[in-house]
């Protein structure tokens, strides 16, 4: 039997009670020049920022990222990670053998352009 990775156990990660206790000592709060630029169709931008207080009123200077990783100006950076997280999903389902085929098929423009639709499928089939 296949061990299965953190990420596979999503449900059982998300009933994790110290989340909801995270949760509910969350703020969230509109940037409004945020929100401006994601609209804007030169920009597009998906800022975030975090900020963080501690109890004992110490803070942790802002951090912004206006174009995180998948964003389109920054598509070639991202490949690697939703590459691994393709494996990773993979990995949720299949054994390493159809794992190792599916993701090959799709690594290859020419072989993806040319297999039958029903046999790609088909390797999805549990």
């Amino acid at each position: 039997m296949q061990l299965l990775s953190r990420a596979c156990r999503q449900d059982e990660i998300a009933r994790d009670p110290r989340i909801d206790r995270l949760r509910d000592k969350m703020r969230c709060v509109e940037d409004k020049h945020f929100s401006r630029d994601c609209l804007d169709p030169n920009k597009r931008s998906i800022a975030n920022g975090i900020s963080i207080e501690f109890q004992g009123g110490e803070q942790i200077k802002e951090v912004v990222v206006e174009y995180p990783v998948g964003h389109r100006r920054r598509r070639e950076e991202a490949i690697p990670f939703i590459e691994a997280k393709f494996r990773t999903n993979l990995a949720c389902r299949f054994p390493t053998r159809r794992q190792n085929r599916i993701f090959s098929i799709c690594q290859d423009q020419k072989t993806l352009e040319v297999i039958p639709v029903n046999e790609f499928v088909d390797l999805f089939v549990i």
